[in-house]
């Protein structure tokens, strides 16, 4: 239970930071934030795949599947909006 507690102590303490953090950011870095997060999403994914093959248990295994869908949309979403935005500054 004391494992328990500490991990959801960290997991809300990050969401706080996280949110300050990304409130705190200028309009004009978001684009090079968003490929920064694209390539640790990129990460994410790797380690999904990991998870998703070890098959130690079908829990696991379903939980690894979800983790590469949603990273890997994450993924294709953050470079579609980084794309969009960049396209936004193009001559014309």
């Amino acid at each position: 239970m004391e494992i328990f507690v500490a991990a959801l102590t960290i997991f809300v303490l990050s969401i706080f930071i996280g949110f300050e953090v990304i409130n705190k950011v200028p309009p004009t870095l978001h684009t090079p934030l968003m490929s920064g997060s694209n390539a640790i999403s990129g990460i994410t994914v790797v380690g999904a795949i990991l998870s998703a093959g070890t098959q130690h248990t079908t829990l696991t295994t379903t939980l690894g599947f979800l983790s590469v869908v949603f990273a890997t949309i994450n993924v294709v979403g953050g470079f579609w909006v980084t794309h969009r935005m960049l396209a936004m500054f193009r001559r014309k």
